[in-house]
C-alpha cells in the first residue's frame, strides 16, 4: 500500500533542502506513483499546504519544542511540519490518524520527540497564540500568514498593516483554476454547459467575457474540451490585460516576453487567427511550449523568436499595431499559486525595475504611430508598476497613459496584477 505521507515527506525534502520547485517535484512524484484521485488530492494538499504554511508551522514548532529548533534535523523538521499541517488544516484526516501515521515515519531516535510535540499541540487545543499585532505587526503577519518578515515589512510600508493583513489573508485562499475559452473553436456558453453537465463545479467570470472558473482538484488535461483545444488556463486579471490590448483581426502584434503563452493565445483568439503575432522569449525551450500550445488551440498566426527583450531588432521598429510588454517581475502577486515566493527576499528583486524599464523602452520602438502598448506585471510592488511607467512617460513624451489598473485578490478575487495601457501619438 502506497504511503502518501512518505511521498509527501520526500517531495518536501526536495523542495526545502534541494530547493526544487514544488510543482516540478510534486509532478515527478505523481508520475512515479500510481495513485487514486483521492490519494492524489491528499498528496497535493500535503505538499502545497505545508509549503504555504511553512513559517506558521515553524512558529508552532518553536513554541512547542523541548529543544532548540536549530537542533532538529531537516527531515524530522519536515515531518513535524506535515504532522502539524494535518492537525491544523485537514479536517478530513482524524487527529489520531495524523499523529500515528506521522510518528510511524520517524526514525526510532526521534519518534518519541515527534509524538510528544504533536500531542502537545492537541493538548493546547490547537491554539498557539500569535504575537500581538499592535506591538509587533511584522512578526504577527509573518507567523499568522507564513510570509517572510521582509515581505511583510515591504507590504506594510506600501499598504499599511490593515490592508497588508487583508492581502496576505487573501493570498492564503486557494484560488479556482480560471479558463479562457478558445473562441476559435467554441463558445463560453457551450463549454460552461459541458462542464456543468459532467459534474464540474464551474462558474463564469464576472468581468471577462471568455472566462470560466473551475473549483476542485481535477487535473486540467482531464477537463472536457482540453484535447480539442477548447480552452487554456489564464487568470482573470491576465485576461483583462489582453482585453486592454484590444488586438483585432488583421493587425500585427508582438508579445516581447511571451512565455508561457496564455496572453498570446488570448490575443490570437481576439484577432480571429488573422494577422501576424510574434512571440519572443529569452529561452528557446520555453517557446516550444508556446508552439505546442498554439497547435492544440488551432492557432496558426504565431511566429516565435528567441530574443532578449532588451535587444533591439531594427526590422521591427514601427512595425506593430499592438505591443504586449509582460515583463519579468518579482511575482509578488501570485503567492497563492507559487508558495515558494512567500519566502523570497525582496532585495533579490531590487534590480528588476531597471530591467523592466529597459524592456519597455525597447519594446516601445516597435509600435506604429497611434498604436497601443500594454505594460504588465504579476506583482503588487509600485516600483515595478506605476513608478516604472511614470519613469518611462517622463522620458518619452510621444506616449500617453490611457489607463492603468491594479487588481488584488482581496478586492477583485484575482491574482495580484498590474497593467498600463499606453498610446503612441
Amino acid at each position: 500500500m502506497t504511503n502518501i505521507r512518505s511521498i509527501a515527506l520526500t517531495v518536501l525534502n526536495k523542495c526545502t533542502q534541494a530547493e526544487q520547485y514544488s510543482n516540478i517535484a510534486l509532478d515527478t512524484a505523481l508520475k512515479r506513483n500510481t495513485l487514486s484521485p483521492a490519494d492524489r488530492g491528499l498528496l497535493t494538499a500535503l505538499v502545497y499546504g505545508t509549503l504555504e504554511r511553512l513559517l506558521t508551522l515553524d512558529y508552532w514548532i518553536a513554541a512547542l519544542s523541548s529543544r532548540p529548533v536549530d537542533d532538529i534535523d531537516p527531515e524530522t523538521h519536515n515531518l513535524l511540519r506535515i504532522g502539524l499541517f494535518q492537525l491544523a488544516y485537514l479536517d478530513r484526516v482524524p487527529d489520531h490518524a495524523a499523529v500515528n501515521e506521522t510518528v510511524a515515519l520517524a526514525p526510532k531516535r526521534t519518534r518519541g520527540f515527534v509524538n510528544a510535540l504533536l500531542r502537545a499541540y492537541l493538548r493546547a487545543n490547537k491554539q498557539i497564540p500569535f504575537p500581538d499585532i499592535h506591538n509587533d505587526p511584522i512578526t504577527y503577519l509573518s507567523a499568522r500568514y507564513s510570509f517572510l518578515p521582509e515581505i511583510c515589512k515591504t507590504f506594510v510600508d506600501i499598504y499599511g498593516v490593515e490592508r497588508t493583513e487583508s492581502l496576505l489573508s487573501a493570498f492564503c485562499v486557494q484560488p479556482p483554476v480560471t479558463l479562457r475559452v478558445n473562441t476559435l473553436r467554441t463558445t463560453r456558453d457551450h463549454l460552461f454547459k459541458t462542464l456543468v453537465e459532467q459534474g464540474f463545479d464551474a462558474a463564469v467570470a464576472d468581468e471577462c467575457p471568455h472566462g470560466i472558473m473551475i473549483s476542485g482538484n481535477a487535473p486540467v488535461p482531464a477537463l472536457p474540451g482540453f484535447s480539442d483545444g477548447h480552452f487554456f488556463v489564464q487568470d482573470e486579471a491576465s485576461q483583462l490585460c489582453v482585453e486592454a490590448l484590444d488586438a483585432k483581426a488583421g493587425m500585427s502584434v508582438i508579445d516581447v516576453c511571451a512565455c508561457p503563452g496564455s496572453k498570446s493565445f488570448g490575443a490570437a483568439a481576439d484577432m480571429e487567427n488573422r494577422g501576424r503575432l510574434v512571440c519572443c522569449d529569452l529561452h528557446k525551450n520555453k517557446l516550444s511550449l508556446v508552439e505546442s500550445g498554439a497547435a492544440r488551440l488551432g492557432i496558426s498566426i504565431i511566429e516565435t523568436e528567441t530574443r532578449d527583450a532588451r535587444d533591439p531588432n531594427p526590422a521591427w521598429v514601427g512595425a506593430f499595431h499592438r505591443v504586449l510588454c509582460d515583463v519579468p517581475c518579482s511575482g509578488f502577486g501570485v503567492f497563492a499559486k507559487k508558495p515558494e515566493l512567500r519566502y523570497k527576499d525582496p532585495t533579490k528583486s531590487a534590480a528588476l525595475p531597471d530591467i523592466q524599464l529597459a524592456i519597455l523602452e525597447n519594446a516601445s520602438t516597435y509600435l506604429k504611430a497611434g498604436g497601443i502598448l500594454v505594460y504588465s506585471t504579476c506583482t503588487l510592488l509600485p516600483t515595478e508598476n506605476e513608478e516604472n511607467v511614470n519613469r518611462f512617460l517622463q522620458s518619452h513624451p510621444a506616449f500617453s497613459l490611457l489607463r492603468e489598473r491594479t487588481l488584488t485578490p482581496d478586492v477583485d478575487g484575482t491574482d495580484g496584477f498590474y497593467f498600463a495601457v499606453l498610446q503612441k501619438q
